[in-house]
Parts: C-alpha cells; sequence; structure tokens
C-alpha cells in the first residue's frame, strides 16, 4: 500500500506552537507529513519580511525533531513559490498525495465557488482528483456537501496565528506561550520581526547550557582536551554542539549538523583552526563560556553537472572549487549573472568562497580574506595563466557565478565542496544559499572579526 503523505503547506512566517501542533496531529493519521515553507507570495508580502534564509533556520528548529515530519526548503532556496498542482506533481510517486487546507478553503465547494476553485492554480482540477486533509475546528459547522470527493476530516484545537507572533514582538509583548523555546531563542537572538533588516551576530552567554559533543578520534590531541570538558548530552537535547579538532572537523560537523540549527562551538586542536576557539581561552575558565557572540554565517548552494548529464546539488559552508583531473590544464569559461566575464580561464582550476571560507583555500591562492560579516563572496583562479592579470573577484551576495570547462574530453574536472570531492564534473554553478546557514559561536574576546584583523595588519594567523 501506497505511504500516505501529507503536505503542509504555509508561510510560517513564523512557524509556532499551534503549527508545531498541527504537524503532530497530522503524523498521527499519516504516514508522512512535509511542512513546506512557501517562497514570495504576491498576496502575502509579509512573506518577505525577513530574508529566507531565517525563515528556514526557524522551520526547522519548529519541525524537524517530531517523528515522521520533515522540512522541505525547495521553495525557499529557490525563491518561488510552488502551487499545489506542482507539489502533487512533485511527490505523487513517492506515495498518496494530500493537501493539507483549513475549513475556510472547501466552504462553497458544493457550488464550485469554493477558494480553492476560485483561487489555486488548476484548482477545479484538483479539487476532483486530488486528496484534501481538511483541518476543522470542535464545533465549527460545516456542509457536507462542500467537501471535495476525496476529503479526510482531521479535527483540530490549536488557537494562534504567525501574525499576532509578529504583532507582539513588534509591540515588545512575550511570546513564550506561542512559540517553542528555540525559536524563541533564535527570533531574540538576531532581533527578528522587530526590523527590516535583522542582525547577523549576537552576543549572549552560553554558560550554563547543554552542549553535545562531537571530537575528532584520529587526534590525540582533541580526545585529551575531551576529558577536560563537563560530560555532554544526546544530540536531541542539548543547545550546541561543541567540536573538537582542527578547521576539517569543524567543516565535517558542519555538513553533517547544519540542519540541527544549533550552534557550533569549537576548540582547536588542529593547525590553523580559524574556525575553533583556543582551548587555553577556555578551558582556563568556566565551560560553557559566559561571554560569546554568535555569528549567523551563510553558506553556498552548488549545482553541479557531471559527465553523463546528471545535475547534483550540494551546500558548503567555507568553499567549493574545480580543478584539473589531469596533467593537462583548465580551460574554463566563467559567467557571472549571465554573462560572460572570461571567456576562456587557463588555469589549474578556479575556486569560490565565502567570506569565512576566505580565510582558507582562497587566501593561499592570494585572496585577501574578508571579515565574516562582508556582504559579499569572492572567486578566484589557482595559478592562472590566462588572462595573466586576473587572480580574483569580488562578488555582491546576489550574483551568481557558472563555470564550465571548454574541453571536457582532453581536460576533465574534478569538483570539491569543503575538501569533500564531488567526483568528474562538467560545470558548477554557485551562489550565496537562501535557507542554508550555519551559526558559529566565538569567545567574545577573541571573535572571527579579530582573527582577521590579526591577518591582515600582520599577516600571519592569530
Amino acid at each position: 500500500m501506497a505511504a500516505r503523505i501529507a503536505l503542509f503547506g504555509g508561510s510560517f512566517n513564523p512557524p509556532g506552537l499551534h503549527h508545531r501542533l498541527i504537524a503532530e496531529r497530522l503524523a498521527s493519521s499519516f504516514d508522512q507529513v512535509r511542512v513546506i515553507p512557501c517562497g514570495p507570495r504576491p498576496d502575502k508580502t509579509s512573506t518577505d519580511q525577513i530574508p529566507p534564509v531565517f525563515r528556514a533556520a526557524l522551520a526547522d528548529i519548529t519541525f524537524a525533531d517530531l517523528p515522521r515530519v520533515s522540512v522541505d526548503l525547495f521553495d525557499l532556496e529557490q525563491d518561488s513559490f510552488t502551487r499545489n498542482h506542482q507539489l502533487q506533481t512533485r511527490f505523487e510517486s513517492q506515495g498518496q498525495i494530500w493537501h493539507v487546507v483549513g475549513a475556510d478553503l472547501v466552504k462553497h465547494g458544493a457550488t464550485s465557488a469554493s477558494l480553492i476553485h476560485r483561487t489555486w492554480e488548476k484548482g477545479p482540477t484538483l479539487w476532483n482528483t486530488a486528496h484534501f486533509a481538511v483541518l476543522t475546528r470542535p464545533g465549527h459547522t460545516l456542509n457536507p456537501s462542500d467537501l471535495p470527493p476525496n476529503h479526510e476530516l482531521i479535527e483540530i484545537d490549536v488557537p494562534g496565528s504567525s501574525t499576532e507572533i509578529r504583532d507582539r514582538v513588534l509591540q515588545n509583548l512575550p511570546i513564550q506561550s506561542l512559540t517553542t523555546p528555540r525559536a524563541l531563542a533564535y527570533i531574540e537572538r538576531y532581533g527578528l520581526y522587530r526590523s527590516p533588516i535583522p542582525s547577523s551576530w549576537s552576543r549572549a552567554p552560553l554558560a550554563g547550557h547543554p552542549f553535545h559533543l562531537i571530537v575528532d578520534s584520529r587526534n590525540p590531541k582533541a580526545v585529551d582536551l575531551a576529558t577536560h570538558l563537563p560530560p555532554s548530552v544526546p544530540l536531541h537535547s542539548a543547545d550546541f554542539i561543541t567540536t573538537i579538532g582542527g578547521d576539517g572537523a569543524m567543516l565535517r560537523t558542519i555538513r553533517e549538523h547544519w540542519r540541527q540549527r544549533l550552534p557550533f562551538f569549537g576548540l582547536n586542536a588542529g593547525h590553523l583552526g580559524f574556525l575553533m576557539n583556543a582551548p587555553n581561552e577556555v578551558l582556563d575558565g568556566d565551560f560553557p563560556p559566559s561571554d560569546v557572540i554568535f555569528r549567523q554565517l551563510p553558506m553556498l548552494y552548488l549545482e553541479f553537472t557531471r559527465e553523463d548529464g546528471t545535475l547534483i546539488t550540494a551546500h558548503g559552508f567555507n568553499d567549493a572549487w574545480l580543478e584539473r583531473a589531469t596533467s593537462q590544464s583548465a580551460w574554463l569559461e566563467v559567467r557571472v549573472n549571465d554573462i560572460v566575464r572570461i571567456p576562456k580561464l587557463v588555469s589549474d582550476g578556479a575556486l569560490v568562497a565565502t567570506a569565512a571560507g576566505s580565510t582558507a583555500y582562497a587566501r593561499s591562492m592570494g585572496a585577501a580574506p574578508l571579515l565574516a560579516d562582508t556582504p559579499a563572496w569572492l572567486l578566484v583562479g589557482s595559478n592562472v595563466m590566462e588572462p595573466a592579470t586576473w587572480r580574483s573577484a569580488l562578488l555582491s551576495t546576489d550574483a551568481t557565478v557558472e563555470m564550465r570547462t571548454l574541453d571536457p574530453d582532453r581536460r576533465p574536472l574534478e569538483a570539491f565542496v569543503d575538501g569533500h570531492s564531488q567526483g568528474l564534473v562538467h560545470s558548477i554553478k554557485a551562489r550565496i544559499s537562501r535557507a542554508a546557514s550555519a551559526e558559529l559561536a566565538f569567545c567574545a574576546h577573541h571573535d572571527m572579526a579579530e582573527k582577521i584583523a590579526h591577518i591582515q595588519f600582520h599577516g600571519t594567523n592569530p
């Protein structure tokens, strides 16, 4: 028997406790529940009130720990609004699709005058062919003749609305009873819904908060440092993740756990440790530390075209690059925002890097490091032969970069994301992600900004 999949779409701006309770109720009746935060909607200007990366984080924070419930960030990532008939097509190969709707949307269905009939694209067709999970409230009178041919009634009694949450935040009124504790902490940390441009960093204590520990077991120094920390807790009970190792260990932890939407606090047991904190700064005092700076750092959204024409996607925190896979130099065409900027780049390869990643491989290739909150990212060439005078370019956060090989047969390329191979590819398309981000926490007296200042003015690592 096909799995019954409930599609629970909405703006979730922000998601509230009432949304979570609805998802839990749906999960008791369906095999899977897909929560789908929508992209921009012309009829709901509030969806653009804060950048989508914050809405994506709040959705993960609110729903992702629920059994049978998953969050689909496609619309936020692609800056799109997927219609219900398109959702039907996308998911129907996975099971029997049920569209979750409020009772108000089916009113007047008996006369084909419901909101589904009148406002949904291909609404009349969906009314007759699709399955609907209709949310009703106790005591609410619903005319049976108004219901779609294929329906299931789901009774709920969960007051609340996103509008109420936004209004209360704007008026400095408490919202503890309307959101989950983690969502509340995140909203307060970055000042969401208080101003059009939220902050990308915040200062607060970690002292007293439980943490989950991830240790690079291949690093003896990391294993030893772990013995000096208080006991860790399971991931589902943690308020942040502590990683002990080098920058590589942190990148692996981010790659595996960024959808947990927990802050990452690193202790350096490696070499440079730019993403980490110095152990002596922490272990000489109390752990967790009482004064840290949280930084909401963007990630890359990447699309690679493989040799057989298939498309794969990935997210990266530091950087992504193409490099020659043989002794032949790479010949690349470089486009920025669909404009050919370099018709033929002859080099060992090329790299794109976030501001956070600008101190890593990009810096070793000659690029100047960027402050973590710089609204820009980098495109850098590796051992460039042509054009002889080009080395790197600074990109705006809304730019899209495309690089493709001009000679796939004789000059194959291998792709990497944060040092992790993606195999042989023909091209890469990269931009700053609209949905993926990672929170890093640093001791306030030696924050990431201070580390970059040390490099800029002293030319050495801190």
